[in-house]
């Protein structure tokens, strides 16, 4: 058999076989040969083909540019049938003669969905409200999308092509989900602590291939800043509506507080009250029990910035020893037993931006004075059982009717606390002490009752002085 035979035969089996469509066309632009394939593409198959020229069979065919200018077109994107198709055409060469020109047809239609689907796929994560940070099976960050940004305030430069452990220990995040689950193969969901300041949830989930090989792990993140802000509001007000249970007394955008005086000496307190209630300076309230302490303090409270936010009446005399911390600083969960599950606001936190009122505040143990007294150098607060100091911003209005200078030295009482509370000191004298009050206090009262209990009674001058 002659062996140039033999390869016309293989070079005609090639052509058959391939999975590309091939025509070939003369230097008249008529069909010499199509393949299989080709014919599929132009849903030909049983016609007559051969000599028709190539027009007839392919209307936008560009070949006879090729054939006119001798230039290859490579890549063009045609419409054949319907499908989306790839064409190379190529001038055809015999012993350095142009005889003719070869058209390749690849069928990109799967090729350009599957294209489309990924594009579509990018913009669904790139405009997904929670974030999307994707690592491959090294650990290597490859994409992360327009909400992950915003949430961390981290750039996408930053971060792609660098490996989680790199970005960790760097400061980015304090854990790496995407590295947890690498290591067990499986979802995993942390709290995250992104930039050292904000708390997001991370679920990392692993995508395996055909062969159970992870390939990537894709984590998304939300942002729970504002949600565990919520919930502490919302423990927060739990705990202030459970005050009135105790022994404490609660006041939160109270009405306007009035004191009534005549005497000129309550009128230098009433004055000093106006000069130092819009400052946040720690007072201690003086005087004999019944003296108007506490009417005092709500007037200073009233006249602060601080007006609108709670303010706490402790009475440190009331509460037993062993419970006053718990009360005061809060507990964490299981910091003792008995203690609530959930752990704890104390009274301290309660009062965050708003007042305190310590009063009888000479008979508070000295192991809490010693607590107290750190609060108020600190400005922070920890809860009994806990290791995260909170910050305070609170005024503090202590009050008493013992002589704290005579505890101090009895060593009942921190002369470095009595300094830190008695920033501002107002005496409330006995009411022995200013008798021109009494006639305009019974009255006062007189006219109180009697609206209280709607009935209508009068005064006389007789009575009045007596």
């Amino acid at each position: 058999m002659d062996h140039r035979l033999i390869s016309a035969d293989l070079a005609e089996y090639i052509f058959n076989s391939m999975h590309n469509g091939l025509i070939v066309v003369d230097r008249d632009n008529k069909v010499m040969m199509i393949n299989p394939s080709a014919e599929k593409m132009l849903q030909i198959e049983g016609i007559a083909w051969k000599g028709m020229p190539i027009k007839s069979l392919l209307p936008n065919s560009k070949m006879h540019h090729v054939l006119e200018n001798g230039v290859s077109s490579i890549g063009e994107k045609m419409n054949i049938a319907g499908r989306v198709c790839m064409v190379n055409r190529t001038p055809l060469y015999r012993e350095g003669e142009m005889i003719g020109a070869i058209g390749v047809i690849q069928d990109i239609s799967e090729m350009e969905h599957s294209r489309n689907l990924l594009k579509q796929m990018e913009m669904v994560i790139e405009f997904s409200t929670d974030g999307i940070y994707v690592v491959n099976t090294e650990g290597i960050t490859l994409l992360v999308n327009s909400a992950y940004e915003e949430i961390t305030g981290f750039r996408r430069e930053e971060l792609v092509g660098r490996h989680m452990a790199e970005l960790t220990h760097e400061g980015y995040f304090d854990q790496s989900v995407s590295l947890l689950v690498l290591e067990q193969k499986k979802r995993i969901s942390v709290i995250q602590k992104i930039g050292g300041k904000k708390d997001v949830i991370a679920t990392g989930t692993p995508v395996f291939n055909e062969s159970g090989v992870i390939e990537m792990v894709v984590t998304s993140v939300r942002d729970i800043t504002q949600l565990n802000e919520l919930k502490h509001e919302l423990n927060k007000a739990r705990s202030i509506s459970q005050i009135h249970q105790h022994r404490y007394a609660l006041e939160f955008e109270g009405k306007e507080q009035a004191i009534v005086f005549r005497s000129a000496k309550m009128e230098q307190i009433y004055e000093q009250i106006h000069h130092v209630a819009p400052f946040p300076t720690s007072i201690l309230l003086s005087g004999p029990s019944g003296a108007g302490k506490e009417v005092v303090a709500n007037l200073i409270h009233h006249l602060s910035n601080r007006k609108d936010k709670p303010f706490i009446k402790v009475n440190c005399a009331a509460i037993p020893e062993q419970l006053l911390e718990a009360e005061l600083f809060g507990y964490e969960a299981g910091a003792f037993t008995g203690a609530n599950r959930d752990g704890r606001i104390g009274l301290l936190e309660l009062a965050d931006q708003g007042t305190i009122m310590f009063d009888e505040i000479g008979e508070m143990p000295l192991s809490l004075q010693v607590k107290l007294l750190r609060v108020l150098q600190e400005k922070q607060v920890q809860r009994v059982g806990g290791t995260k100091p909170r910050n305070l911003d609170i005024r503090i209005i202590s009050a008493t009717n013992r002589d704290l200078r005579e505890r101090i030295r009895e060593g009942k009482f921190r002369e470095d606390l009595y300094y830190r509370l008695q920033v501002v000191e107002i005496r409330i004298p006995s009411l022995a002490e200013r008798p021109e009050d009494i006639e305009v206090l019974v009255e006062h009262y007189f006219s109180y009752y009697c609206r209280l209990f709607r009935i209508e009674k009068q005064l006389s001058e007789k009575t009045k002085h007596i």
